[in-house]
């Protein structure tokens, strides 16, 4: 397609109506406690990376602004959170699976209802296409249903008893306590409730921080929340990162540290904690996925899975390609086709159809990404694709940076953008060093079409990544999947069934095997007197 970066935006008169906001979004309460409490205090503006042309020029829309809470509001939802689940004894931890079901389902139902302006606000905050909103979009609440549904088969498994050597043991999973759960701007949505939507149907009270960028697209779900959970089990937090959630870790009263985002962050969060070996963290963190492509790799493929890998949401991904090492053999040809295929992806507005490549939601990417090329250049780099890494306003067309060295930014550096680093290799041992003497360690791509290449990859790899992709781009999905990490790239596990387990702990409750106490228990589950102790069977 033609290059024209000046006529990227639109004015705001002529943008499609049906993609528009009707009006903007300017939230002046928050959740609580089991209420909407009124905000009267600082806000802070949301604007679009989208520009609109001006007679000023150009200019980031604004749609609308969320509270700047404190110290104060945040303590007093931890406070509700805390007494929500009163030690184990709150009515939301002590509530049968089945009733907890029931109150996510009819929270779902609620959720689908807002479709429309959840997924134009993920659009309108992030620059994520509106395709792939509405893909992130029913993706969660897909993701929510297969929850529901591991639940339902990981009770129907426990509500058994055992006897081994005397003892009769009814073994179940009980929930941790008060989870702060924190999301990532990139998947607001979704990866945040596939830490939020887990942690709360196993029975633990939250406290939720919507991310900073995609902080408004929460707000026609706090409604849900109220009105499907028990008063103090969903309470949501605002304001400065580093100004309130300091206080709520020093408490002591935060169980669970839920967080996708950086490994500085969550190092820091987790020294701030009393009692660290009380505190349990599922963490997505840092990532630099390296592919690897072999001089018998088939090049189309491998070029396909890497604009894919490294250029989806523009590259805004943990799981994107973020370095690329090729056989000096074939890196001539490789190059050619990968810039062959960068320069025809469309890039434009959101709502633009077969749109891929849209602006940065963070102000300060495209300089950041600025820096590095030059620095990629300074130290011996050239810009292979034409048209890398031009800029305007919030959009930064996509940059293929070769040869990249160690002495570059880019090298280690997660860039988090459209930039892709092309490192040449003469043997197989030098991105298995690569890999090993990095700190990150989620996943790698393999290309090749030997099977003895492939196989000597794979045994090294599995012990340094999480996930081993062979002839395919670095990916989440499939949900069922576990999805984790190795060093400073996760902490815990999460796939529909392993993000339950992350959130709660193996509880057991046991008696000797002798008349007496096999009468005490049939009448318990015969009466119904307890939750936990019950062959109740969920269908």
């Amino acid at each position: 397609m033609e290059f024209d970066l000046e006529n990227l935006f639109y004015r705001e008169e002529d943008i499609p109506a049906e993609f528009t906001l009707d009006e903007e979004i300017h939230q002046r309460e928050f959740l609580s406690n089991g209420a909407m409490h009124p905000w009267t205090g600082k806000s802070s503006e949301v604007f679009s990376p989208i520009c609109v042309k001006t007679k000023d020029g150009l200019v980031r829309k604004r749609i609308g602004s969320y509270p700047v809470c404190t110290e104060k509001e945040s303590m007093e939802a931890l406070d509700a959170a805390v007494k929500a689940y009163d030690n184990g004894r709150g009515i939301w931890p002590t509530m049968s699976v089945a009733d907890r079901i029931a109150c996510v389902e009819q929270f779902t139902q609620k959720m689908i209802a807002k479709r429309d302006i959840v997924v134009k606000l993920i659009m309108w905050e992030i620059g994520k296409s509106f395709a792939d909103s509405q893909k992130e979009f029913d993706r969660t609440v897909d993701y929510i249903y297969a929850t529901i549904d591991a639940l339902k088969d990981l009770d129907r498994d426990n509500s058994r008893f055992q006897i081994e050597q005397g003892i009769i043991a009814q073994i179940r999973r009980s929930p941790l306590g008060v989870v702060l759960c924190m999301g990532p701007f990139n998947y607001p949505l979704n990866e945040t409730f596939t830490t939020l939507i887990p942690a709360l149907i196993m029975g633990n009270t939250m406290l939720f921080k919507p991310p900073k960028h995609g902080t408004l697209l929460h707000y026609p779900l706090l409604e849900a929340f109220q009105s499907c959970f028990p008063k103090g089990v969903v309470n949501t937090i605002y304001g400065r990162g580093n100004t309130i959630v300091p206080q709520l870790m020093q408490s002591g009263q935060i169980n669970v540290l839920t967080l996708i985002g950086s490994s500085r962050v969550a190092n820091e969060l987790k020294k701030l904690h009393p009692k660290v070996n009380r505190l349990r963290a599922i963490l997505g963190l840092d990532a630099k996925n390296a592919a690897i492509i072999s001089k018998d790799a088939d090049l189309d493929l491998a070029v396909k899975e890497t604009v894919l890998g490294s250029l989806s949401f523009n590259g805004q991904r943990c799981t994107a390609l973020k370095i690329i090492y090729v056989h000096r053999s074939v890196a001539t040809t490789f190059l050619y086709k990968l810039s062959e295929e960068v320069s025809k992806l469309k890039y434009g507005m959101p709502w633009e159809q077969g749109v891929v490549l849209t602006p940065l939601p963070e102000p300060q990417k495209p300089a950041y990404l600025k820096e590095c090329l030059d620095d990629a250049i300074a130290h011996g780099a050239k810009l292979i694709n034409p048209n890398a890494g031009e800029t305007k306003e919030s959009f930064f067309y996509p940059a293929i940076v070769y040869p990249v060295n160690a002495k570059m930014k880019l090298y280690r550096e997660e860039q988090f953008g459209p930039v892709i680093p092309v490192v040449p290799f003469d043997d197989l041992e030098e991105p298995i060093e690569y890999i090993i003497g990095s700190a990150h360690g989620q996943q790698v791509s393999i290309f090749s079409n030997k099977t003895e290449v492939i196989s000597s990859l794979i045994d090294p790899l599995v012990n340094q990544v999480s996930r081993v992709n062979i002839n395919a781009q670095c990916q989440r999905g499939p949900d069922i999947f576990p999805f984790t990490g190795r060093k400073d790239s996760a902490e815990g596990t999460l796939s529909v069934f392993d993000a339950l387990r992350s959130f709660s702990i193996r509880s057991l409750v046991t008696t000797k095997d002798t008349s007496e106490n096999k009468a005490l228990i049939n009448k318990i589950v015969e009466d119904g007197t307890s939750n936990f102790l019950s062959t109740k069977f969920i269908f």
